[in-house]
């Protein structure tokens, strides 16, 4: 492999690897165990350079060598780093062999169907059963409140259409830092979906840092437009980190699962709708 060759996939990993990250974490229920394994498929893929680059592209290869490294280690979830990481992997244990993994991938990750059973190594048509058994699953467990911080009204409208549209109730919109931290403290929500930058150039990491100073048990998914300024190992993590633009069925995912896993008081004894 040539310098330039080997340089050009240096910086390509280099990018994918908070997505990748990402993905681990989510599918794990934990942050050091997902980024335990993407450690290890990262060093497996550099060992054999030869692998990524023969790959349709090195997104699709890294993916394919985490699955490859998981699956052989018999798709564990290791020992949970916190409440939420504990309270996930206990209800991971009632889905569909499978069909979470096929979910992330598809709708967070944004690969395709074929990609997805290619990374996978299943036929499409079973990738595609497996999605659609995840989003059924998930959004049929539990309903909720969900609070959205967003400064766009067009996109705060759309976001509150597409949760309301899944059974679950919104208990306000807030667009600058002031209104979160009002609007939790006076409607408690189970789910915050927030944005970084807001209204009056305040930041949604530090509403939500405040929120969480009075309420530590709430998970919150971020959608932003700069995912890299929170994947960045420290901790905690969001729960979810959805990228601008988004889709209807990226925010169904991350929706539904964030609320399949929630431990929030008002969810733990609630009856499935």
């Amino acid at each position: 492999m040539s310098d330039r060759s080997s340089h050009d996939l240096a910086a390509s990993i280099n990018h994918l690897l908070p997505y990748l990250r990402r993905y681990a974490r989510a599918l794990t229920g934990s942050q050091n165990t997902g980024d335990r394994f993407a450690a290890i498929a990262l060093e497996a893929a550099l060992e054999d350079p030869h692998t990524l680059l023969a790959a349709r592209d090195t997104r699709f290869g890294l993916f394919q060598a985490f699955h490859l490294v998981w699956a052989s280690a018999g798709a564990p979830s290791g020992d949970p780093d916190t409440r939420f990481s504990a309270i996930a992997q206990s209800h991971m244990a009632s889905l569909t062999p499978n069909a979470r993994e096929a979910l992330l991938l598809k709708a967070i990750e944004g690969f395709t169907v074929a990609e997805v059973g290619a990374i996978m190594q299943i036929g499409t048509e079973e990738a595609l059963h497996l999605i659609a058994v995840a989003m059924e699953e998930m959004e049929a467990a539990v309903a909720g409140r969900i609070m959205i911080i967003e400064d766009e009204a067009i996109i705060a409208m759309d976001i509150a259409a597409i949760v309301s549209e899944m059974g679950h109730s919104i208990t306000g919109i807030a667009r600058t830092h002031k209104e979160a931290v009002a609007l939790a403290a006076s409607e408690r929500p189970d789910l915050i979906l927030a944005d970084i930058q807001l209204a009056d150039n305040s930041s949604g990491i530090e509403a939500i840092n405040d929120i969480l100073s009075q309420f530590d048990d709430i998970p919150v998914v971020f959608i932003t437009a700069f995912p890299e300024r929170l994947l960045t190992g420290d901790k905690p993590e969001p729960a979810f980190l959805m990228t601008k633009p988004y889709s209807e069925e990226q925010i169904r995912s991350a929706v539904g699962q964030t609320m399949f896993f929630s431990s929030t008081e008002t969810l733990y004894g609630m009856t499935p709708v």
